[in-house]
This record gives C-alpha cells, structure tokens and sequence, in this order.
C-alpha cells in the first residue's frame, strides 16, 4: 500500500517564514504520534494517527546561508557587513551538515515525513533522497553520484580534483518525524557559493542543471520529474 504524501510548492520565500512552518509540521506530528502511544484503547490509537500526516514542501528561497547545528562559522568566507550589504540572510539551524546557500532557481525540498510509516533507518532515508536526485539527472543525461563518507549528489566524486557537488542535504528527526531535506541547483548562481566552504568540504566544486547542460533548464520541468521519482523511490504518491 503506497503511502500519501501532501505536496505543497510554496513558490519564492524567505527562509525563516518556511523554517516556522516545517517547524509547526513537525510538531503537530510528534505531538500526535505522543498521543496515539499514550491511547487508552486502539479506537483511541487509531484517531490520533489520522493526525499525522506525510507532507513534501517545495521552494526557492530568497538568498541566504544556513549553518548547521554542528557547522563552523568559520566557513562563511564574506563578513557579517558584506553578506548584508548584498542581501543574503544567515541562520544557524538545527539540521545537520554545516554551511549552504540557498537561492532562486535552486530547488529545495522539505519532505516531513514520520519514518514509522516508510523505513526507520536514517541511513536508508538519506540514500534515498540522493536517489532522487540521481534518477532525475539520468532523465537529463547525467551521471550522479554519491560520494563515501559525504551526504548529497555528486559528479564525477571518484575523479580527484574534478569532483562537483549538484545537491546537498541536511535533515532533522525527532521521533522519526523528518524536516529539513535537500537543495538541488538547477540554473542556481553558483557565484554565492564562492562565499562559503559549502558543507565545510574544501577544495572541491559546486555545479548545477544549467552549468553541465550549458543551457537554462525550466524549474517546472526539473519539479515534474523530481515528485515523479520521488514518488518511485518512496512508493508513495503525492496529492
């Protein structure tokens, strides 16, 4: 039985104002998988679990960099006056991983999924949102790739020097309720990342859909086939 999954595409926003939301996600699921496990009696169980519900949020975010919670501000390359001065905001937060920019044209995923009802195996979970990406970039004539010991989507990870990171991840989990998720650039301006040592990983590169295809990529398109394969790979189905 495939499991629903409530998608959302929030269009351009600021990161905080999504954040809170996730947030809010979250914790009405927490809270209702606390009350089931409490229930009295199944009838009980079972009107509690009606209340925790799978979303998949999509956005692009208006310019700004998130540390993780283990991350290092040090990797932030531009003073506080500099980053101002051009518009991009900076928020410490509570996933994990360590410093990444987000952006227009950059697809971001925010899966809120209780693992309960998939796998619960965080390992498992975040190979599977590389597999999206991964069947989304065979769909444009790329190789993805994984790269041992480092969370995200890569190109040529094994050829040193060459290496390029196309999408990173970050997640949260409390009580197998997932937020935070995965950022994808598409025709994202990668000159922000010249700011930063993306995901505390130096000496390696970042790319994008429109740098390795070397032409502009409609995001609707990029969105279409990412729910579709996030779909396959979830055995779900989006509404």
């Amino acid at each position: 039985m495939k499991n629903e999954i409530f998608f959302k595409d929030l269009g351009l926003r600021h990161y905080k104002e999504v954040w809170d939301l996730q947030e809010i996600l979250l914790k009405q699921n927490v809270e209702a998988k606390g009350m089931m496990a409490n229930a009295k009696n199944d009838t009980e169980a079972a009107v509690y679990r009606q209340l925790i519900n799978n979303h998949l949020l999509f956005v692009e975010h208006h310019p700004v960099y998130t540390l993780g919670k283990s991350g290092r501000e040090e990797n932030i390359l531009i003073p506080e006056s500099v980053r101002r001065e051009r518009g991009i905001d900076f928020f410490h937060i509570n996933r994990g991983g360590d410093i990444t920019f987000h952006g227009p044209q950059q697809l971001v995923a925010y899966p809120i999924l209780d693992l309960d009802k998939f796998r619960t195996d965080l390992g498992w979970y975040l190979r599977c949102l590389e597999e999206v990406i991964i069947l989304t970039m065979e769909e444009y004539g790329l190789d993805g790739d994984r790269s041992p010991g480092e969370t995200g989507v890569w190109i040529d990870a094994g050829i040193p020097g060459k290496e390029r990171k196309i999408c990173a991840l970050g997640i949260r989990c409390s009580r197998w309720i997932t937020m935070h998720g995965f950022a994808f650039n598409v025709n994202t301006d990668l000159e922000y990342f010249q700011n930063i040592i993306p995901c505390g990983i130096a000496g390696k590169q970042v790319t994008s859909l429109q740098k390795e295809l070397k032409c502009i990529i409609p995001m609707y398109d990029v969105k279409e086939r990412v729910k579709r394969n996030f779909e396959i790979v979830f055995n779900s189905n989006l509404v």
